[in-house]
């Protein structure tokens, strides 16, 4: 009963070619450990860095910053691929990943974090990089959008599983401990993955130089808008529950618990949607939803409110995997690497753009965060019709063809 329950919830993407479905394996388990020790990462770091490290908000912000370095230069990936095969290279971006994180409590000073948090950042984003790039060049159109739904699903769980470990443990575990087993657990899934499935067969070889075409132009401004979205969110939609409505850490925390529960259910079906309905239909009812959601927070005068429009943000941002299904349907094949490292770049341009702009506007009317938020959900909109896509098939994503529950 509960497996038929679950596999209605996270749709098997069964294919009789083995390749795929051991690169579909694959990145499930890098991702599932990755966001596990991710979410530990997050939910203890920042108590650790101001009690164990005295880090003041300045050094704080300097952090911060450092972090969204990896993703702008994620544009390095294309040259670190004539060193490293295109799946090696998802291995010791993780791997990396998880030995910042172990590192983190053995080195609480301002500089100790700055080297830690960089170690960890790299490793993830660089693994996120290549995470997609993989699964546009190993799934085909009619499979990518349900196995990016199932791949949400299950980082979603794991996401779940992350911060209910920090919250449960913490009264068990020091920062120090906490960190040490997220990472070590993130290690371990790397290697045991490499060792699991050494091999992968390029299917397309792919540039090994940057690239930037005309006729993805679209792609590239979409992206940028959407990290420049997602930054309003990630900065501002926070900042404005803790500091003008006293949310809590509890509650904080309990409202990131209720989005990972969001995408753990939400992310499948709307893979399903995707395929059903057409990337074109997705995007537009995306950046239409967002629109009122950042209008919302202009207007919201009571705190559930503000806690339903900050799990409606994280439903729509589900939504952003339409851009990615896309792009692979207009792309040369060869593209997919170097175009999903300059896609990174050109998204987390906003992260070094967004914050400072936003906390100007901020200082005047806390408002004009938000209208700027509707700005740029508009001019996406405006740009996603012109979107061109194939034709959406009746069948949604293949779904005759998964199994059913017994």
């Amino acid at each position: 009963m509960g497996s038929g329950i679950w596999r209605r919830l996270v749709p098997s993407v069964e294919d009789t070619d083995p390749d795929m479905r051991r690169m579909r394996h694959y990145l499930i388990l890098l991702g599932i450990c990755s966001f596990v020790g991710f979410q530990i990462w997050r939910g203890v770091f920042t108590n650790f860095a101001v009690e164990s490290a005295g880090i003041t908000a300045p050094q704080m912000g300097m952090i911060q910053g450092l972090r969204e370095l990896p993703g702008l230069l994620a544009v390095l990936v294309i040259f670190l691929l004539r060193l490293l095969p295109e799946h090696r290279l998802a291995l010791a971006a993780a791997a990396s990943m998880g030995l910042g994180i172990a590192m983190t409590g053995f080195f609480p000073s301002y500089a100790g974090l700055l080297l830690t948090t960089l170690i960890m950042s790299t490793g993830f984003h660089y693994f996120e990089t290549v995470a997609q790039s993989l699964a546009l060049q190993h799934m085909p159109p009619s499979r990518l959008p349900l196995f990016l739904g199932q791949l949400g699903s299950w980082t979603g769980l794991a996401g779940l599983v992350g911060l209910g470990l920090a919250f449960l443990l913490s009264g068990r575990l020091d920062e120090r401990q906490l960190l040490l087993a997220g990472g070590t657990l993130l290690v371990g899934g790397a290697l045991f993955a490499g060792l699991r499935w050494p091999h992968f067969r390029e299917r397309v070889p792919q540039h090994k130089h940057m690239i930037l075409r005309r006729r993805y132009s679209l792609y590239y401004a979409l992206t940028f808008l959407a990290g420049a979205r997602r930054q309003i969110f990630v900065a501002f939609a926070v900042f404005l529950m803790v500091e003008r409505y006293g949310f809590t850490v509890k509650e904080i925390t309990g409202l990131y618990l209720l989005n990972s529960l969001v995408t753990l259910l939400a992310a499948p079906q709307i893979g399903r949607l995707v395929g059903w309905m057409g990337e074109r239909f997705v995007v537009r009812l995306e950046y239409s939803s967002l629109i009122l959601v950042f209008w919302g927070y202009t207007v919201a005068d009571s705190r559930w409110l503000l806690a339903l429009l900050f799990v409606t943000d994280q439903l729509l941002f589900l939504m952003s995997m339409a851009i990615r299904t896309w792009f692979q349907k207009i792309a040369d094949p060869a593209d997919v690497a170097p175009s999903m490292a300059a896609g990174f770049t050109i998204n987390h341009i906003a992260a070094v753009v967004i914050p400072p702009l936003g906390g100007l506007m901020w200082a005047l009317d806390y408002r004009l965060t938000f209208y700027l938020g509707m700005l740029l959900a508009c001019g996406s909109l405006l740009l996603a019709l012109r979107m061109r896509t194939e034709q959406p098939t009746p069948d949604p994503a293949g779904l005759a063809e998964l199994p059913q529950e017994a």
